[in-house]
Parts: structure tokens; sequence; C-alpha cells
């Protein structure tokens, strides 16, 4: 297999996801340049990976300015600026590897579908979920007929209290406005496994949510702006900073904070930054609850809820067909299997990647699209077959806004 060489942009939390893959499997994959305009971040992660200071770039634009510097791009960059990258590196002739969700704007993921399927490179979506073990697995049975013909299929995303008060209270996904809407930032990851299973074109979709929770309205009396500027709800809150902060972790979510992981360092990033303030002060406007219906061409329905009052950080999984269901939980890696008129049983699965978020599903994702370079197996998350999921994302988000159904055939545009 031939080592594929990699530009990273964007040097945060999913940049370091993928690009952990060369230290696991440094044969196949090697990071030679990258483009983080956070200088620290930059040089800490040309350190990691060994990139020179000739290839260290402060803006994607920069680095795409530069002759062909590898075989593939990995578009890490925030939500609302993956689509010019994409494409430059596309018209470059680079193969993409391309962080989910593909745009935050419907028209521009047309435009990178498009772009794609005209370029004659590959185009890697990362929703990581379809390479996991315990997805794969449900994914075998289901095409091996097991359950009949599948009728619904009901899924949960327990976002965990804590993630959503780091990631779209205080965090970098808390404004749909700036960035994406919750069921895009989040979930486009779940409506692309309902999509991959059901393998039909969704028909109908509705959905409803609010932020009913982290708002000024419900700010503790006395509650200061800053959890650090001392408050006096400190020992009932579940969200006070320092408790989910100076815990002795240095890694995720903590190393989002700062590059200082010092006690210092954190507690200075608490006091001056965003993830020290109250979460019921934020800016925050993406919901905190949502669930959506739909219903796809052959007749079966799919329902999907996603919430951040949950103490577990897991999905869980049930689908039932004509011969039997599966009840699964991702985070226990665990599928139980129960045909009609037989005893219910577990069937085994793989355990995903040790050190790779997503149930081994970001290692999953690099692995394939390194492969997919090499001649070997088929793009599962390509421009095309991701389109689908991304297109009903902004339609559950038309639905939840305008309180009616979305008629998909007729009023989203593939």
């Amino acid at each position: 297999m031939k080592k594929v060489k990699a530009l990273v942009l964007g040097a945060g939390s999913r940049g370091n996801a993928y690009a952990a893959y060369s230290r696991v499997r440094p044969e196949e994959l090697e990071i030679v340049a990258v483009a983080e305009p956070d200088k620290i971040r930059r040089e800490q992660f040309a350190e990691r990976y060994h990139i020179g200071a000739e290839n260290c770039f402060a803006s994607w634009e920069e680095a795409l300015s530069k002759p062909k510097l590898a075989d593939a791009v990995f578009v890490c960059t925030l939500d609302e600026m993956h689509t010019a990258p994409a494409l430059k590196a596309l018209e470059l002739g680079y193969n993409v590897l391309l962080e989910k969700p593909m745009s935050n704007r419907e028209e521009e993921c047309i435009a990178i579908e498009q772009a794609a399927r005209e370029s004659g490179r590959i185009l890697t979506v990362c929703h990581v979920l379809r390479y996991t073990p315990f997805f794969q697995k449900i994914k075998e049975l289901l095409k091996e007929g097991t359950l009949g013909k599948i009728a619904t299929i009901d899924l949960i995303e327990n976002v965990g209290y804590w993630h959503q008060a780091h990631s779209f209270v205080r965090g970098n996904w808390r404004d749909c406005e700036e960035t994406s809407p919750m069921i895009l930032a989040k979930s486009c990851h779940d409506l692309d496994i309902i999509s991959w299973l059901m393998e039909e074109k969704c028909e109908w979709i509705s959905s409803f949510g609010s932020l009913l929770h982290f708002t000024k309205e419900n700010r503790p009396e006395g509650a200061p702006d800053n959890c650090m500027e001392g408050c006096p709800h400190s020992e009932e809150c579940p969200y006070y900073a320092p408790k989910v902060y100076l815990t002795g972790n240095t890694k995720w979510p903590v190393d989002v904070l700062t590059t200082d992981l010092t006690k210092e360092g954190i507690e200075k990033a608490l006091r001056e930054g965003p993830y020290g303030r109250c979460v019921y002060g934020c800016d925050n406007n993406v919901v905190d609850h949502q669930v959506v219906n739909m219903e796809f061409t052959g007749g079966a329905t799919a329902s999907f809820t996603m919430t951040g009052f949950t103490a577990d950080f897991t999905r869980q999984i049930k689908i039932m067909g004509t011969k039997g269901q599966i009840m699964a939980d991702l985070e226990k890696n665990e599928i139980r299997l129960h045909l009609f008129g037989e005893d219910e049983r577990t069937v085994p699965v793989t355990a995903g990647e040790d050190g790779f978020g997503h149930g081994g599903g970001d290692f999953g994702a690099v692995q394939n699209f390194v492969r997919l370079i090499n001649g070997e197996g088929d793009n599962l998350t390509s421009a095309h077959a991701s389109l689908q999921s991304h297109l009903m994302c902004f339609a559950a988000e038309k639905s939840r806004r305008e309180h009616r159904s979305i008629h998909f055939s007729e009023e989203v545009h593939m």
C-alpha cells in the first residue's frame, strides 16, 4: 500500500482526531503540512507530527496557494468555513477528507457534491458512525434480511448535560446563525445513519424542538456572569465550570479551552474565555432538545430524538422489522437481536480502535479514506451518499421553525 501524505486544514479537535491515524499507522499515512490560524496550536501540531516550518501556514488560503503539497487535504475548519477550501482542494487535484457537516448552507452542500462528482477525485465526508464496528454489524444484519422489511427505526442521541453545556451553550456551536443549527452540527450523524440503514428516499419530514432550559429566565438569583466570580450556587449547580474543567483531566473537552493545560492556565481560560460563563447567561440560541419524524418512500417510518438532558452520553437505536427487532447501545457496544418466536440473543460486536472517538469511527473513516486513495474499497460516505441526510437536516430545521411538515420530494432539490 502506498503511503498517503496529507495536509490538515484546522489543528483543533477534529484535525487532531483524524491526523492521529498517522501515529498508529505511520506506514499508511503521513501528515506533511498544516494550516491553523492559532499560532500555538499550529506549533504544537507541527511538533506532534514532525512538520517542518516551511509547511506550516496561518491560513488555508496560504496553504492551497502553494504547489501541491500532498495527496490529500483534511478539511477540519469550522462549519461555516468548509466549502471554499473543499472546492479549492478538489480544483487543485487533492483528494479530500471533509469534516461534517459538508456546509451549513444547503446550496453549498449541493455545490460540493457536484464538484466532487465532476472532479474525479475522492471526497469522503466524515459521517464517522458508518465506520464503527457497531453500526457496521447492524447494517450487516439488515442486509442479510434478518429482520425482514424494516417498519420503524427509533434513534435517540443522549447528548449529555455537560456536553450540551460545553459545546452548545458556552462553546463554538452555541449560535446557529454563526455556525449551524443543532440538528446539523450535532445530529447530521444520526439522520445519516437512519438514511443509510433505511436505504430509501425520505418522503416526508417534520420536527419540533426549542431552547427550553439554558436561558436567562432560568438563571438562579445572584449567579454571576462567570462561575469563577464566586457563585453562591456552586455546590448544587452541575454546570459550575470548575466542576467540569478543573478535574485533573487535560484531554477533551478541557483541551478546547486553552493550549496551557496547567491548573493556572485552565483557571485563566475560565476567567477570561467563554467556558467559564454561567450557562444561564450565555449568547446561545440553538435548541437543547429536538425530535424529528420521517416517512420513507416504501412506507417505513423513523423517529429521532436529540436531548441535552441526559446523564449518559451515548446513542441508542431500536429497529423494528417484520421478522423481529434490534435494540442496541453504542456506548456499551451492545446489540440485542430478538426474532419473533425465538429467545433474545446478544450479537457479538468487534471493539473499536482504542483511543479513537465515536466508537472507533474516527479511525475507520480515515482508514477507509486511505484505502480509497490506494484503489481499495467503497466510499461509504461520498458527498453523493451523504447529501440526502444533509438535506434532511435542513428540511427538519425548516419544519421546526415553520411548524409544518415538509414534503421532501417536492420542496427539497437534490
